[in-house]
This record gives structure tokens, sequence and C-alpha cells, in this order.
């Protein structure tokens, strides 16, 4: 741990990170993941375990009480927690990414006293936050538009009226980030701070899922919710070239993509232990020693070492502050989702039937990597964006 200098902030600091008893919190972890997953619930003993070692806020800067975490430290805990429990290693790269947000100055026009009270809160309990931006008309806006999410203006507050979905986490949130737009003359699009506890908020149990389903991404509605006036976040006036930032979100596509990268370990890890203990009778010995098996748990450990070389590589060259990395990393994610899907598949079709039974962990281990592809930017968008990039060098008319 290195020696930080005092914060300048009020807040005592975050609770420390303690890395050592990581690996006991993932194999406890993992006990939990089953039941969460077959019954759809919150997991509220990942999120409380990884609170108590100081994980939930392992990417608050230094100045605020943190310690020193990059983008490839992140991914190893990320990818870590997605071996135990995918759906909480989710819930929780939204809140690291929250966090992470401050270290690049992204709450530039919020009053200091908000973030103070988020980490004051961090200390004695586990205070999740989430952006809140897909909306059933809008979907996700990585393909552009504005929310249909309102903020008016009252003598109170900003009165905010909405429907959000996809909201990761949503029973276990502290505070919601929704994405709104304001009634202004001037139109802005912010995002809000927004207690979760606020009157007016509803959560619809719509989130049932085949992969991810702890991780309770209901819809939620906002009907009249009430916010101070100091609580609008990063508002910017409306134009033609109003979009997400790309570099702000390059990071957030290595996160989501190395919890995978766990959960294929875990898919390996449960091909390996069946492989050793299946002694067919006709055989008499492992199915691990025969030739077909060990040749496939190869092709499996190839896939993965790609998936996980591409993620490490783009995320030092971030650290490094590399432009080509955030501008090209959704090429990266497209070829890591597709060699890690490719891992889980060929541990499952190579086990055949007992790969697929609810009993075996690979059945859900293969629904959750399927997840990977899902997560903006999709597929066809990237290779549309990199297939005409290509035929530009050749020709640039086209």
């Amino acid at each position: 741990m290195p020696n930080l200098k005092p914060t300048a902030w009020a807040t005592p600091s975050v609770r420390p990170i303690d890395l050592a008893r990581l690996d006991d919190i993932v194999r406890r972890i993992a006990g939990y993941a089953p039941v969460h997953d077959a019954e759809g619930t919150f997991p509220s003993e990942a999120i409380d375990l990884l609170h108590q070692a100081g994980l939930l806020t392992a990417s608050v800067r230094p100045e605020h009480g943190g310690t020193p975490f990059g983008i490839a430290d992140l991914v190893r805990l990320v990818s870590s927690i997605g071996r135990g429990d995918p759906s909480a290693a989710l819930i929780v790269l939204m809140n690291l990414q929250f966090h992470a947000g401050q270290a690049s100055g992204s709450w530039r026009s919020v009053a200091p006293h908000l973030y103070e009270k988020i980490l004051s809160e961090s200390l004695d309990r586990p205070t999740l936050i989430n952006p809140l931006r897909a909306e059933p008309d809008l979907g996700a806006p990585a393909r552009g538009g504005l929310p249909a999410t309102r903020a008016r203006y009252s003598r109170e507050g900003w009165v905010l009226c909405g429907r959000k979905m996809f909201c990761t986490g949503s029973t276990g949130l502290s505070y919601h980030l929704p994405w709104a737009v304001t009634d202004e003359a001037e139109p802005r699009v912010a995002e809000f701070l927004v207690p979760a506890s606020s009157a007016g908020i509803s959560i619809i149990p719509t989130w049932d899922h085949l992969g991810l389903r702890a991780t309770q991404s209901h819809d939620i509605v906002y009907d009249q919710v009430l916010v101070p006036h100091d609580h609008i976040v990063n508002p910017e006036v409306i134009t033609a070239e109003t979009k997400q930032d790309a570099r702000s979100v390059a990071p957030a596509v290595l996160l989501i993509q190395s919890l995978y990268l766990g959960v294929a370990r875990a898919a390996q890890e449960a091909f390996a232990r069946f492989a050793h203990q299946r002694v067919p009778a006709n055989l008499g010995r492992s199915i691990a020693t025969t030739e077909h098996i060990r040749s496939a748990a190869g092709r499996i450990e190839l896939s993965i070492i790609q998936a996980e070389s591409l993620l490490y590589h783009f995320a030092e060259r971030m650290d490094a502050d590399d432009e080509t990395a955030f501008a090209t990393v959704t090429a990266a994610k497209t070829l890591i989702s597709a060699s890690l899907i490719t891992a889980v598949e060929t541990a499952l079709k190579t086990l055949g039937n007992p790969g697929l039974s609810r009993n075996n962990p690979l059945e859900r281990h293969f629904r959750d990597v399927l997840c990977s592809r899902i997560h903006s930017p999709q597929e066809d968008s990237v290779l549309l964006t990199a297939g005409t990039e290509s035929l530009r060098r050749h020709n640039p008319s086209i």
C-alpha cells in the first residue's frame, strides 16, 4: 500500500483495500451465486463482503483518500469477482466506474459536499451508485439519441419524470444517476443525483433474463421525483453534436468484458473438475487422461489466453494514456467477447449432456458468458465502423 498524502476533504478517507481477502471472498460468493441465479435475487452477501474489504471504492482517487488503482488493476479485480459471481461483478464495476469518473473530473459541476457525503456513507455501509441511461423508446444511447426522461425546474428543486430500463443493481442502489433533459428555454442534458429512498420512485420487476440474473436490472420509474437544485451533474447544452464521450466510456468497455473473463475461468475450472472426476466404467480411468479431453482443454486455454492478453494489453495502454487504445477498444471488445464465448462453448459441447444440466455450473457459466455480446457497442456497429475505415484507406470517397 503506497504512502498517501492526507486528503483535503472532510471525510476520514475510504475503507482500506484488503486484497489479501479477495481469494477467500471469491470462493465464498461463488457458493452463493447459484441460488441468486436460480431465484433472481440480489447478491447481498457478495456486496457486503466486498464492502468490508474496501473493494467497492477501490477506484476512489488518492486525493480523496483512495489508493492509486489503474485500469489494469481494476480489470484484475473485476475478473476475480466475476469468477465468483458475475452478477455481483457487474453491480460492483458500475460503482467503480462512478468513482473513477471522479478521478477524471467528470463531476466538475457538482458541489464538493455531495461526493464527500457519498464517501462518508461508503465508509459505514455499501453505497452503490449507477448511471441510468437506457429507456424503453431510446434503448441504449450508444447509437445516439436523447432521453425521454424530463427534469422540470421548480422553486423547490428539479422534478424528474420518466422511465429507465436495464437498471443494474436496482433494488440495492443507494443513489441513482438518471440521464434526463431539462425543460429550460435552452434545454440541457444531464445526470441527476437521486437518493434511492426518494418519494416517487418505483422499481418494476422486469428483469427475467437468460444470464446475469442476479443483477436485478429492472425498470425504474420516476414520477414527480424532487431532487435539490445542486444535484444536477455535468449539464450540457443540447446541440447536434451531443453524444457520449468515447474516451470516458472506453474503460467501462474493458471492465465489463473483464467480468466475463472471470466467467470463462470459472467455466474452465468446472470443466477440469468434471473431467478429473468422471470415470466411465468402460474406460476405467478419468476422462481427463484422454486425448479428446486434453485437446479440448487446450482449445479452452488458448481462447482464454487470447481474450486475457487483449484485455491487459488495452488496459495497460490506457493507463499509459495511449489515445489509440481509447479509440480502438470497441474492436477489442468484440474479439474478447468472441474468444470467451468460444472457450465456454468448447467446454460445454465437449462434455455434452452433463454440461447442460442445471446441476452443472457450466450451464450457468454458458448463459452468463453469452451476455458479453449485448453490452455496447454491439458487434454490428463495430464491424461497420471497422470495415468502413478499412475501405476508406483504399478509397477515401466511400
